[in-house]
């Protein structure tokens, strides 16, 4: 078994393990402040509750809400366990919600972009046979739906959930990535003041009261990639680019292939002179870096790799283009696994605004395997305060 699947394997090890650490989640309030980040599921709600239908006088839920996250799920309902069912989610930061219903498949996107990192009153009410959003008191989305069915009386129970759905995905009109970035507070759902059940895997942070764009390492966890699934070379002179902006400390990247591994590490926070780790099957050596820059270019050419257009190691032997295609870990936040060489490794602790490969944008929401600690649409402010 080569390298390559060994770490898939204990990764998926290790997020089983994380599944595992609770039985059942813990209830909360839906009125407290929540970050709907930092789990291993994608799909399964962060929160849910249910009602008898009878229980319900109001078909209003209102909530405030605030994201950088371009994509994900935000809020879903369902009644008959999930035949009639709705859900509400950001595409390219528009809301977008779809509805199944008996015969009928619906999806309908629009009104203004919400992730800008500000916060938004977002209100959904049902006006007969139209669903309504309002933001900020305005309405920007409404949605109607006939179907030639006949009518039934709603009886039973109706369910709500935040940050995932109750039904399967491949029930979707249009498929969508559902990890959201988030935070919400203020939450009032229909006239409900039951507590909500949680997601076992979900592990509650704060809500920091400023945010800024970009990508969060709190100092634990990596964002892991199969470079298979990344942008190739053009051209053999132009090479692959990693571009990373930002402001850290500890190590930003690693590269691992079978016998092979490279390492970026700052390793005194308390130093402006970073260096750098290569490791090899035969040892190690490290050699001195420049002065933090703002902007780190990582050049991968065929027989060399390169940092700031710096050649910092040349190999005849090794054909990156190569292992490239086929597959290496390209690992953000220190590197991955679980072995004592990753545990002595200093995890990246900082702000990464943007991650470029190739000059296509990265979105660590579509890593091969993201710790729950990395935030991946969002960095605290400099004031690092928390929401209460």
């Amino acid at each position: 078994m080569n390298y390559l699947k060994e770490a898939v394997i204990l990764l998926l090890g290790l997020s089983l393990i994380l599944r595992c650490r609770r039985v059942a989640g813990d209830q909360i309030s839906g009125k407290g402040v929540v970050n709907l980040a930092h789990r291993q599921s994608k799909w399964t709600p962060l929160m849910r509750t249910s009602a008898n239908l009878s229980d319900i006088t109001s078909i209003r839920s209102f909530f405030e809400f605030r994201t950088f996250d371009p994509e994900g799920t935000i809020f879903y309902g369902d009644t008959k366990d999930g035949q009639d069912w709705f859900v509400l989610s950001l595409r390219d930061g528009i809301p977008e919600m779809q509805i199944g219903k008996a015969d009928i498949l619906v999806s309908v996107k629009g009104g203004r972009k919400l992730n800008d990192g500000a916060w938004y009153l977002l209100e959904l009410r049902s006006e007969g046979k139209f669903v309504v959003l309002e933001v900020n008191n305005k309405a920007e989305l409404v949605v109607g739906l006939h179907s030639k069915l006949a009518e039934e009386e709603l009886t039973g129970k109706i369910r709500l959930a935040v940050g995932g759905m109750l039904v399967d995905k491949q029930m979707l009109f249009h498929p969508f990535q559902p990890e959201m970035d988030a935070c919400i507070r203020g939450g009032h759902w229909l006239n409900l003041s039951t507590p909500w059940d949680t997601d076992s895997t979900w592990e509650p942070r704060p809500c920091f009261s400023e945010i800024k764009r970009g990508s969060y390492f709190p100092g634990t966890g990596v964002a892991v990639f199969n470079t298979s699934d990344l942008p190739g070379p053009k051209t053999e002179e132009a090479g692959i680019t990693v571009e990373i902006f930002g402001s850290w400390t500890g190590t930003v990247l690693s590269l691992q292939s079978t016998g092979f591994q490279y390492i970026l590490e700052e390793l005194d926070e308390h130093k402006d002179v970073k260096e750098e780790q290569l490791g090899l099957k035969e040892g190690s050596e490290t050699v001195d870096l420049p002065r933090e820059p703002a902007t780190l270019t990582f050049t991968i050419l065929k027989n060399s790799l390169l940092v700031n257009s710096k050649s910092v190691l040349e190999m005849e032997s090794l054909d990156f283009f190569t292992m490239w295609k086929k597959g290496m870990l390209l690992t953000f936040g220190g590197m991955p696994g679980d072995s004592e060489e990753t545990k002595s490794t200093h995890h990246l602790r900082g702000c990464l605004e943007k991650i470029l490969v190739q000059g296509q944008v990265i979105d660590l929401d579509r890593a091969l395997y993201k710790h729950t600690a990395v935030s991946s649409h969002s960095c605290p402010a400099e004031a690092m305060n928390e929401l209460s």
